[in-house]
């Protein structure tokens, strides 16, 4: 049997709370100009402008195009003469704003595969 305490914590207005948490996280997830473009697309486009290049692939955990953990794909010119470490860093860099605070879209990058030309 439910304890009174227990019970009060599974009110509708509970559920409302939780409903109205969800969305407000699956919405910081959309862009905010209202293109309805996913926090991939965001992405993708951020690394293809910093680095000068097309090939960039971004895929969200569990293939969501709005999950909070990306892996990434590059190849680029640009990674010519750096280090691995050298090559993430200008990829993060690239992705900063989608990573920075405690309510970014991003949460992580689960892998990251960064290439030049030649190396593919």
């Amino acid at each position: 049997m439910l304890s009174s305490a227990s019970k009060a914590f599974s009110t509708p207005a509970r559920a409302l709370i939780q409903n109205r948490a969800r969305s407000s996280i699956v919405s910081r997830f959309m862009s905010t100009e209202g293109s309805g473009e996913t926090i991939v697309d965001i992405c993708k486009g951020k690394i293809m402008k910093a680095l000068e290049t097309d090939e960039v692939t971004v895929t969200g955990a569990y293939d969501d195009p709005n999950g909070s953990h990306i892996s990434v794909t590059v190849v680029s010119e640009k990674f010519e003469g750096k280090r691995a470490v050298q090559r993430q860093q200008m990829v993060y860099k690239a992705l900063w704003d989608e990573l920075k605070g405690s309510n970014a879209p991003v949460h992580a990058v689960d892998a990251m595969i960064c290439k030049t030309p030649a190396e593919v």
